[in-house]
């Protein structure tokens, strides 16, 4: 049951410590009566009831917190671990790839290095000459067997001109000259007559516009003209070459012509 002292100080919680039995009325009376400047007492803590602000130590939380988080940690560092090493297995894999040869590719090495050695073996100067001269043989038949020309023919009529074209060699170009009376068809004339000389295997010939059956109009201003074929193909027109050339040319002014258009191979 409480006491009068209990009501006028209040009941006593937990901050309130009380000493022994016999000590506790004189030291009652000394809180009751401050110190010696008349301050008033001060409430007495019990010493060993611990300050609540003064923990400056650390923990850590052992917890099921705790060890969850040490677990994953512990799994991303297993993982981050496994790539790495699954990158440095790549990387040496890739490396044994190019550096290591299968057994097949090793007979394929070998095979191929026999044959160079019996190649190197018959490659010799001697080879070599003889080789030169059977090749210097196949070309000189094959140019035995192109018809050869050297001069300008003149064709006299229509069928002689579609035989000129069809009936000729496919390998073989033709060079027809159109030509009526004047200075630029004369002149034209004596460059061919060079021109078929240097270059014998081409067949040069000349036709005049009247057999041709071309109208009054092509013959006064179309000439000189050349038509090129070959294998039955017109491969080039050349049409009003005095309105180009003029009437003064030589054959090196053809030749540099029909050669700047492909009509002619280059020397």
């Amino acid at each position: 049951m409480a006491t009068l002292d209990d009501k006028i100080l209040g009941e006593k919680l937990h901050n309130y410590c009380s000493s022994s039995e016999d000590e506790g009325e004189s030291d009652y009376e000394d809180s009751r009566s401050g110190d010696e400047e008349g301050n008033p007492p001060k409430p007495e803590v019990c010493a060993e009831q611990p300050s609540i602000n003064n923990w400056t130590g650390s923990a850590s939380n052992t917890g099921p917190k705790g060890v969850l988080e040490d677990w994953r940690r512990f799994k991303q560092l297993e993982a981050e671990n496994r790539a790495e090493l699954e990158k440095e297995r790549i990387a040496l894999a890739k490396k044994l790839t190019m550096s290591v040869r299968t057994q097949r590719e090793e007979e394929q090495v070998k095979e191929t290095d026999e044959l160079e050695d019996e190649l190197n073996e018959l490659i010799d100067e001697g080879f070599l000459m003889k080789y030169q001269q059977q090749r210097m043989q196949e070309l000189m038949s094959q140019l035995q067997k192109t018809p050869k020309f050297g001069k300008v023919v003149t064709l006299k009529s229509q069928e002689e001109f579609l035989n000129a074209i069809d009936k000729e060699d496919p390998k073989v170009t033709v060079v027809i000259h159109i030509y009526s009376n004047n200075v630029a068809c004369e002149t034209m004339d004596g460059c061919l007559n060079v021109l078929a000389v240097d270059y014998p295997t081409m067949k040069f010939c000349r036709i005049s516009a009247d057999i041709t059956g071309l109208s009054r109009h092509f013959r006064v201003e179309g000439t000189p003209a050349l038509l090129v074929y070959k294998a039955g193909q017109i491969i080039g027109n050349f049409i009003q070459l005095a309105t180009e050339l003029g009437n003064d040319f030589f054959a090196t002014d053809i030749e540099r012509y029909l050669i700047e258009y492909g009509m002619l191979p280059e020397k």
